[in-house]
């Protein structure tokens, strides 16, 4: 390759063995960026993947002087490999766990009774939100808030009650051979975390950083002493707040460099990303390549359609199914097809085990939750979803997705599509102008601005494309002052 002037200047700094922090914006070529570095030395080193199929590519591309593996690939060489039974285990419903662990009885808070089945799968969240923290300490501070106790009281009751039993579960969890609790990958992870380990290397290269874990981040800042460390990013790109993810990258110590070539897209193209970059309050500006004419307008017959919400994206594919073509849904239905089913089981009056939904007796209770009360705002897609075409029609559609190398069209959310690429690509509707606030004596006049993560979901989805861009939902951006939108939507 031939490397731009940020590459060089990353790659100098790298041979004088300073850490190093990479923002490498959408189509910037971080991977070969990395690649260059290790390349550039004959020590030994360490690239962490985010997952098995981008290490796997980065072990063609780095030379055999750097062991290219994901954080569990690391934890399961070391004390993993020890509890192989306990993960080959068949798997088992969190009710009969939580039996075992003495989870027996229901618990009412409120006006609200909490099943033993919701207790038990929520006192198996608590051990998994623990194991991505830096904490050596299980506490109620992992207990997760379920829907209909939001009110701090009723939350701090159902923490008392569940810290013992996700306490007895990382117990059980330490056993070398199969017990109560099905053992699953995080958990050896944080098992090897809590040994405080040294990863034996001269260098490590931390890739997708904005996204990585408190538990990865605790381990990799703790090599500093006797490895150079490199992190490589895009701190714009971070999405998984809400699923425990942290950006190291702002605060890291080191040198800080920036790519901002994209080799994806045109000009045109880098200055709608730059828009939303502004929006988010990034640093980063990207440029786009000359000799790549992306063009922005309609898109008839995309490649790819990017919806902002799971719901969204179902309610395109049976858009798209409707009209004949084949559409492929990034990521599978499971999990749609999981809130189809809780959706029909409240509909027939039974109660469903869904973790979201759990504890609604019925769908009206769901739908004047959904309605009324502010914390089931993100539910009325799906509600609405139900209500117009019902379950079994959801069923269905999900029952007829077609692979991806088949079909005509992909459907994906903005965060599946992270590190993906399609020539054309159009934005779902679900992307709309940030949302006016309750209803209330202190409503302003004007609708909100939008706020950084929608922003930076917005960044992730228009640069998901190479060759034309239709924006669909993100067009109101148009008619907007510093991401205030106007009355005047497209």
């Amino acid at each position: 390759m031939n490397p731009t002037d940020e590459q060089t200047a990353a790659a100098d700094a790298f041979s004088n063995g300073e850490h190093l922090s990479l923002q490498a914006g959408a189509g910037t070529g971080k991977t070969s960026t990395l690649a260059l570095l290790a390349h550039s030395t004959g020590r030994h080193g360490r690239y962490l993947a985010y997952n098995r199929a981008i290490a796997a590519d980065a072990r063609t591309r780095f030379p055999d002087t750097v062991a290219c593996k994901t954080a569990h690939g690391l934890a399961f060489a070391a004390v993993g490999h020890r509890y192989t039974r306990r993960l080959n285990a068949p798997r088992r419903p969190a009710w009969l766990t939580g039996q075992a662990l003495g989870l027996t009885k229901p618990l009412r808070i409120g006006t609200r009774e909490v099943s033993q089945r919701a207790l038990s799968n929520a006192a198996l969240r608590t051990v998994a939100r623990y194991c991505h923290t830096a904490d050596t300490t299980l506490t109620k501070h992992h207990v997760p808030r379920l829907r209909g106790l939001e009110d701090p009281g009723h939350h701090a009751e159902l923490a008392d009650h569940l810290v013992p039993f996700a306490q007895r579960a990382w117990i059980d969890l330490q056993h070398f051979d199969d017990s109560a609790v099905r053992f699953e990958h995080d958990h050896y992870l944080k098992i090897w975390a809590l040994t405080r380990p040294r990863i034996d290397a001269e260098f490590l290269l931390l890739d997708e950083a904005q996204d990585t874990n408190p538990v990865v981040e605790q381990i990799f800042l703790a090599q500093r002493e006797h490895a150079q460390l490199v992190m490589v990013g895009d701190s714009a790109q971070a999405i998984y707040q809400w699923r425990g993810a942290k950006d190291v990258m702002s605060s890291f110590e080191g040198r800080h460099f920036s790519l901002t070539q994209s080799f994806r897209f045109g000009p045109r193209l880098a200055a709608e990303a730059n828009r939303w970059l502004s929006l988010a309050g990034a640093a980063l500006r990207l440029r786009g390549t000359e000799a790549i004419p992306t063009e922005l307008g309609p898109v008839q017959r995309p490649d790819a359609v990017l919806c902002r919400t799971n719901v969204g994206a179902m309610a395109q594919v049976m858009q798209l199914m409707s009209a004949g073509h084949r559409v492929a849904l990034v990521g599978g239905g499971q999990g749609l097809n999981l809130l189809a089913r809780a959706a029909q089981d409240l509909k027939e009056g039974r109660p469903t085990h869904h973790p979201e939904l759990v504890l609604f007796t019925s769908w009206g209770d769901l739908q004047d939750y959904a309605t009324h009360d502010p914390g089931g705002r993100d539910l009325q897609p799906l509600v609405d979803l139900v209500d117009t075409h019902g379950p079994d029609a959801i069923l269905a559609a999900v029952a007829g997705l077609a692979p991806e190398n088949s079909a005509d069209i992909t459907v994906s959310t903005a965060h599946k599509a992270k590190g993906r690429e399609w020539a054309s690509v159009r934005i779902a509707d679900d992307f709309g102008p940030p949302a006016p606030p309750a209803d209330g004596p202190q409503q302003p006049a004007a609708p909100p601005a939008v706020d950084d993560a929608e922003a930076r979901l917005a960044y992730v989805a228009v640069t998901r494309t190479r060759t034309r861009l239709d924006r669909g939902g993100l067009c109101w951006i148009d008619h907007s002052t510093n991401g205030t939108p106007s009355p005047l939507l497209c």
